[in-house]
C-alpha cells in the first residue's frame, strides 16, 4: 500500500491539500455562525446580516471546495487501481508455466476485479476519508484553543480514548479481513467450476445441484463477511458510545464557561459543532484504521516492480545457429514418470516427427523445450549451452508453438494472428497462404476482420487450427514447435500446411503426430519413436 502512496505523492497532496482546504473553511464556518448567533442576541440586525452574508459566500466556497476534492479523489483512486492491476499483471508473467496452471483462472480474475476493488474500498477511500478527518480534527482543535483552553483539554480526551480503543481489536479484524480474501478466491473458483459443469447438471436432470451448490458457494463468501461486519458493528457501537459521551463532556464544561461568562453565548452552539466535528472524526478515522488492516491481505499477491521496470520483448533476438541436444532427459509428474533417459538431437533447419503412443511424453517434451517445465534431470542444449542458463521468456522468442487445443481471443481474426505486432501486407498474405486460409477468408464478408467470437467459437476446428498456424508462421521463429497442429484438418488443407512447414529450409520443425503415412515420414529429417517410461517396481 505504502509504495502506491509513495509512487503519487503529488496527486495525493493535492487531493488532500484540498480535503485541508475544505475542512478549515468548514471550521471558520462554526465560528462564523457564532459571531452570527451572537449578533442576533445582542439584537445587532446589521452584524446579523453582515454575518449570515459571510456564512452563505462561506458555504458555497465550501461546496466547490469539496467538489474539486471528490474529483481528484476519483482519479487518484483511479490511478492507483490501473497501478495495482498493472501490477497483478506483471506478477502473473512473473510465474512459470507450473506455477501459474496451479491455480484456476477463476482466481486470478478475482485478483484483477473483486480484490482490486476491496483494495479501493478498504485501503484508498479509508485512507483519503482519514487524512480527511485528521484535517478536520485539528481545525476543530485550534478552534476550541481559540475560545478557551478547558475546550482543548476536553478535546485531547477525547483523541486519547476514540484511538486507544480500536487499536484493542486491530489485530482480530486482520484476521477477519483474510479470511473474508480466502473465502472470496475459493467462492470464485468453485462459482467457475458449477457454470462451467452446467450444461452436463441440467441433462441429467440434476439441476437441484446447481442451485444447492451455488447457494453453499454463496453462504460461504458471505459468512466471513457476516462476521466482519458484526464486529465492525460491534466496535463502532463501542466507539460511538464512548463519542457520545465525550460530547457530553464538551457541553457542559461549555455551559460552565459560559455561566461564568469566560466566553461569548454565542459560542455553545459552535463548541458544541467542534466538539462533535472532532469525536466524529476520531470515531471516522478509528473505524477506518480497522478497514486499513482489512485491506493488508488483498495486496498479499502484488508483486511490486520498479517504476522502469519493461517486459523485455527482444531479449531473444540472437537466432540459435547449429543445435537443440537433449542429454539423458527425465521427467515426472509428482510420483509419475513420463520420460527416462531421453536423447536426442534437433539439428538448425530439420524436419523431425515425435510419434507413440498416448502418455509416451511427447507433449511434455515440446514444453520442456519452451522452458516451461524446469524440473528435469538431464540436460537440454541450446547450441551447446544448457537451456537453464536462458529464461523462459529467452527460448521463447526463439520458438513458435502450436496447441492441439487451440486458444483464440474474442477478437478478429486479423488480431489472432498478429497478436497486435505490425505485418507487411506481403508477410501476411504469406502466412495465409501457406496456413491455407486464403480461401476461408475470401468467403467471410468481413475477411480477416471477421470476429472470431468467445474462445474461437464463430469458427470451425479446422479453422482455428489454421489461424495457429498463420499465427505462428507469420512470427517467423526459427523453431517451430507443433503438438498434433493440423490434426483437425481435413486431408487436403492438412497437405498444404504441411508441405509449406517442410519446404522451408530455415525452419527447425518438430512435429509431435500420432499416425504419420510412410509417405509424410520420407519427407522428415527423422521421426523419433517415443516409448512410455517405465515404472520401476517397489522394492521387496
Amino acid at each position: 500500500m505504502n509504495y502506491y502512496l509513495r509512487k503519487n505523492w503529488r496527486k495525493i497532496t493535492l487531493t488532500c491539500s484540498m480535503g485541508l482546504i475544505c475542512n478549515g473553511i468548514y471550521v471558520i464556518l462554526q465560528l462564523i455562525m457564532m459571531q452570527s448567533f451572537n449578533a442576533a442576541i445582542s439584537l445587532n440586525f446589521r452584524g446579523f446580516l453582515f454575518w449570515t452574508m459571510a456564512e452563505v459566500i462561506g458555504y458555497g466556497l465550501y461546496l466547490g471546495v469539496a467538489a474539486l476534492e471528490s474529483i481528484f479523489e476519483a482519479r487518484t483512486i483511479r490511478t492507483m487501481n490501473n497501478q495495482v492491476r498493472h501490477d497483478l499483471y506483471l506478477s502473473l508473467l512473473d510465474k512459470t508455466h507450473t506455477s501459474y496452471h496451479s491455480q484456476d483462472t477463476g482466481e486470478y480474475i478475482s485478483w484483477l476485479t473483486t480484490n482490486v476493488k476491496q483494495i479501493e474500498r478498504l485501503a484508498w477511500e479509508p485512507f483519503f476519508s482519514c487524512v480527511g478527518n485528521v484535517a478536520l480534527v485539528v481545525w476543530c482543535i485550534l478552534a476550541l484553543i481559540s475560545l478557551h483552553w478547558l475546550m482543548l483539554a476536553a478535546g485531547l480526551v477525547s483523541a486519547a480514548v476514540m484511538l486507544v480503543v480500536p487499536k484493542l481489536f486491530q489485530r482480530r479484524m486482520e484476521r477477519l479481513g483474510e479470511a473474508c480474501a480466502a473465502a472470496e478466491a475459493e467462492g470464485v473458483s468453485k462459482l467457475k467450476d458449477l457454470l462451467a459443469g452446467f450444461d452436463v447438471l441440467r441433462s441429467f436432470g440434476r439441476t437441484n445441484r446447481f442451485l444447492d451448490q451455488g447457494d453453499c458457494v454463496s453462504d460461504q463468501i458471505e459468512a466471513p463477511n457476516c462476521r466482519r461486519s458484526c464486529s465492525q458493528s460491534s466496535i463502532s457501537c463501542l466507539t460511538g458510545f464512548f463519542s457520545v459521551s465525550l460530547q457530553i463532556l464538551q457541553q457542559v464544561v461549555t455551559v460552565m464557561l459560559a455561566f461564568q461568562g469566560k466566553i461569548i453565548l454565542g459560542a455553545m452552539a459552535s463548541a458544541s459543532n467542534l466538539t462533535a466535528g472532532i469525536t466524529n472524526g476520531l470515531r471516522t478515522i478509528a473505524n477506518h484504521r480497522m478497514s486499513l488492516a482489512s485491506a493488508k491481505p488483498y495486496f498479499k499477491n502484488i508483486t511490486v516492480h520498479a517504476d522502469d521496470a519493461q517486459v523485455d520483448t527482444d531479449i531473444g533476438s540472437e537466432q540459435i545457429k547449429n543445435a537443440i541436444t537433449v542429454e539423458n532427459l527425465s521427467f515426472q509428474y509428482g510420483e509419475k514418470p513420463i520420460l527416462q533417459d531421453l536423447s536426442l538431437q534437433f539439428k538448425k533447419g530439420g524436419k523431425y516427427a515425435l510419434t507413440g503412443p498416448s502418455g509416451c511424453g511427447k507433449s511434455t517434451l515440446l514444453k520442456l523445450l519452451l522452458g516451461w517445465l524446469p524440473d528435469y534431470g538431464g540436460a537440454i542444449r541450446f547450441d551447446g549451452k544448457d537451456a537453464k542458463d536462458f529464461t523462459p521468456e529467452q527460448l521463447q522468442q526463439q520458438m513458435s508453438y502450436i496447441e492441439q487445443n487451440v486458444f483464440l481471443f474474442n477478437s478478429t481474426i486479423r488480431d489472432n494472428i498478429t497478436l497486435g505486432e505490425t505485418f507487411t501486407d506481403a508477410q501476411m498474405e504469406k502466412a495465409l497462404r501457406n496456413s491455407a486460409l486464403i480461401g476461408d477468408l475470401a468467403a467471410m464478408p468481413d475477411g480477416l476482420d471477421t470476429a472470431v467470437g468467445e474462445e474461437g467459437g464463430s469458427l470451425s476446428g479446422g479453422q482455428k487450427q489454421r489461424v495457429a498456424i498463420a499465427r505462428a508462421l507469420i512470427h517467423d521463429r526459427s523453431i517451430l514447435l507443433v503438438d498434433e497442429g493440423t490434426s483437425a484438418l481435413d486431408q487436403k488443407n492438412a497437405d498444404i500446411v504441411e508441405k509449406s512447414l517442410l519446404a522451408n529450409p530455415e525452419l527447425t520443425l518438430i512435429l509431435v503426430s500420432h499416425h504419420l503415412t510412410p509417405e509424410r515420414k520420407e519427407q522428415f529429417t527423422r521421426v523419433y519413436d517415443l516409448q512410455p517410461a517405465v515404472v520401476q517396481p517397489l522394492a521387496g
